[in-house]
């Protein structure tokens, strides 16, 4: 019998996953943003579930109806006959997605659409009504809704097949297995494998890439260690098809093992690498892989090993607080491929171009990948001496130091090459409309450190701050252009602007500072810029507070924040106020003036904790204020255990990505958010509010995760006016218990 089967990937993998399906037999198949719809009987989608290396899950096609109202959703799902698929003894589960439609946008409400309807038939047929069960139900049925068109299928899979059932659930990785095993494929292992190459990690972590490696080496189905399928539990299971296809796929393991290349991964830290080994050990291939504690400075292969491929997933630019560390790193590993894998092949996922670029190997050409949200590139390299190259280019603070040299010398007409700056007329009468605009705004609401410019054409990619203090200052953050971009152009532009900014917001030369911001940072304003140890004070809604231009590549205060931290300010009297990943304590500073009985301030530098009491200091507050140098995400596990103390009112608002020293783990907020909120609420009262905030602008919040809780999206009331030109500059939700 023929079904209709739709099997799900992450994006840019959709090409390997049709070459997949093209070798288990299947002939007809589209491949759509994100997945390929195919034709086949129950046995090629059970081969799909035990064999596909790429593919999240496999769902079976139900049917596929029109939406018009929400009664056309309850009566089509209502058409379907579930005693078929299960019993009323039996659990399941409901996932929903909504896509471009006007009658249901909100996917719980569609998935509780759908359960009634389900619950409502088997009540009126048995008088019983099944159970539902998120983790592990008997049936999980997928439901997606895009215009009017809805699709409605069983979940064969059950959960994503990238589990593999050899991780231990515990431990977060930082690339999932189907990426994993889609970046070897793609760098030709399977061939290379074949002709008894070697594989090496040399930054092998939790040995995501090894195992993916050896499994495709030794031609073992990725899901064969898995004890969960969603098919195992519907009536309507081929038990005898799928013992036939695991029995098969055992003997090929067999069969596999025998061949295995040499397959060795390496990594620093012994934490680490224990992970690893205990991971080896699940998937069955202890004693087949080898692995051990070593610097990437230390990676070199006997001679005896037959030259092949290194591939990692080193650390991006995001995951470090210091951008140098990062490019010392990433020329720590070119140096080890050139001295000592000449002749082999690598790749890795990289997300920033720059730090490619310090390998010093010339690559083939980048095959984008994502990583969950983030956008990568997968660089494939040849070892070999012609693709070898020095790297040699200034760095960001010596451009800047040179821009502004040319700007305030009077030598905009040239920058290095002598090529002639042009004038910037239209970035002069952008600049001067928005002043006019937001300068009576913000004279109206007291607002006295604004922006004024936020790369509003993109020639002219900069931001403008203005800050009211002893003097008038004005900070220029330029958005650091690609490597697509002409430099001396980009030079010459930003020099242009700097030369008009003094005399449409009149304020002498020297008061004009120049940062350049690099793309996807999230720690820079902890990055130490200069030691002039000069500060100077601003108002904010009756708060002093201070902020330095020069030492920090940001100021002391983030703008964007201003109304939650007024928000606060309004709500504190009286309360007890949490504020976590504090920086230098400024919505402290506003709970305080607020009337916050009890604040507590919590955040991982000294430095930053020594600001936020030199804010505090300048403010006539009182209550007892206590300031708590800690890794916020441990801190708060520990607080969490206990529960003793409590908060009416909390800020979080974490870093986007972070790999402190001062940290045993890396922290991704799109990763960790779920426990991080789970944690802080324990400390939240009855009756208090959490209020969590977060600049990654790709970040996605699953409100279902929050049991108990009543989540609010405040996002619109938390963009200042100055800001409203860039939506996405932050995210922000009001969390309180139900």
């Amino acid at each position: 019998m023929t079904l209709q089967f739709f099997a799900t990937t992450p994006k840019a993998l959709e090409g390997i996953l049709t070459d997949e399906l093209r070798s288990f037999g299947i002939t007809e198949f589209k491949a759509t943003t994100a997945g390929v719809a195919f034709s086949g009987d129950l046995e090629m989608a059970y081969r799909v579930c035990l064999w596909s290396r790429v593919a999240n899950r496999v769902l079976l096609v139900l049917s596929a109806f029109e939406v018009r109202s929400q009664d056309d959703l309850y009566r089509a799902i209502q058409a379907i006959n579930w005693f078929e698929h299960f019993g009323a003894e039996d659990t399941f589960a409901v996932s929903f997605s909504s896509k471009n439609s006007t009658v249901i946008t909100n996917s719980h409400f569609g998935a509780l659409k759908v359960k009634d309807a389900i619950v409502d038939q088997m009540r009126d047929k048995f008088g019983v009504r099944p159970s539902i069960n998120i983790e592990r139900p008997n049936l999980r049925i997928n439901i997606h809704l895009n215009g009017e068109k809805a699709d409605l299928s069983l979940d064969l899979s059950g959960e994503s097949l990238h589990r593999r059932g050899y991780r231990d659930v515990s431990i977060e990785a930082p690339m999932k297995e189907n990426l994993a095993a889609a970046m070897l494929l793609r760098c030709g292992w399977a061939k290379l494998a074949a002709e008894g190459k070697s594989l090496l990690d040399p930054m092998c972590g939790s040995g995501t890439l090894l195992l993916e490696g050896a499994m495709i080496a030794a031609d073992v189905a990725p899901a064969l260690g898995r004890d969960y399928f969603g098919f195992l539990g519907w009536k309507k299971h081929d038990a005898e098809c799928w013992q036939n296809l695991r029995r098969d796929a055992e003997w090929r393991k067999i069969v596999g093992m025998k061949k295995l290349p040499m397959i060795v991964g390496f990594d620093k830290n012994k934490n680490t690498v224990n992970t690893a080994l205990a991971h080896v050990e699940n998937a069955g291939f202890k004693g087949k892989i080898h692995i051990e504690r070593r610097d990437i400075l230390d990676a070199k292969p006997p001679e005896s090993w037959e030259k092949g491929l290194v591939v990692c997933n080193p650390p991006y630019g995001e995951r470090l607080g210091d951008e140098a560390e990062t490019a010392i790193l990433y020329e720590q590993f070119g140096q080890t491929l050139r001295t000592n894998f000449v002749g082999w092949q690598a790749a890795l996922i990289i997300s920033n171009p720059e730090l490619g670029f310090r390998l010093g190997i010339r690559s083939h050409k980048p095959i984008t990948l994502f990583n969950g949200a983030l956008e990568c590139r997968l660089l494939r390299l040849s070892i070999e001496e012609k693709a070898f190259f020095v790297p040699k280019e200034r760095t960001v603070e010596q451009r800047a130091e040179q821009i502004m040299e040319a700007t305030q010398l009077h030598e905009a007409a040239e920058i290095e090459d002598e090529t002639p700056a042009e004038p910037a007329p239209m970035f002069a009468n952008r600049l001067q409309k928005n002043l006019k605009k937001l300068s009576k705004w913000a004279k109206q609401n007291q607002v006295f450190a604004y922006r004024v410019y936020d790369a509003d054409l993109p020639e002219y990619a900069v931001a403008v701050d203005i800050y009211h203090s002893d003097k008038t200052w004005v900070n220029v953050q330029e958005y650091q252009s690609p490597k697509s971009v002409d430099q001396q152009k980009a030079d010459s532009r930003l020099v242009s602007l700097l030369a008009e900014i003094p005399s449409v917001l009149n304020v002498p030369k020297a008061q004009v500072l120049l940062k350049i911001r690099r793309k996807q940072r999230n720690t820079d304003q902890y990055e130490k810029q200069a030691e002039s140890g000069v500060f100077h004070e601003i108002i904010e809604g009756g708060c002093r507070l201070l902020v330095n231009f020069d030492d920090y590549l940001d100021t002391g205060i983030f703008l964007d924040h201003r109304p939650i931290r007024l928000k606060i300010q309004n709500e504190a009297k009286g309360k007890r106020f949490l504020n976590l990943f504090a920086y230098t304590g400024s919505a402290t500073v506003h709970a305080a003036v607020g009337g916050a009985t009890v604040t507590t301030t919590v955040d991982m530098s000294n430095t930053y904790l020594q600001w936020a009491k030199n804010n505090l200091a300048l403010n006539s507050t009182v209550g007892r204020h206590e300031f708590i140098q800690a890794d916020c995400v441990e801190w708060l596990a520990n607080e969490a255990k206990s529960a003793s103390r409590q908060y009416d009112l909390i800020f979080l608002d974490p870093p986007t990505f972070s790999n402190s020293k001062k940290m045993d783990d890396v922290f991704d907020v799109q990763r960790d958010y779920i426990q991080l909120i789970q944690n802080s609420a324990k400390l939240l009262t009855p009756d208090g509010k959490l209020y969590f905030s977060t600049n990654f602008r790709k970040f996605k919040f699953d409100a279902s995760e929050f049991g108990g809780f009543k989540i609010t999206d405040i996002t619109a009331q938390t963009i200042p006016e100055d800001f409203s030109r860039d939506m996405k500059i932050h995210y922000c939700w009001q969390i309180t218990k139900k």
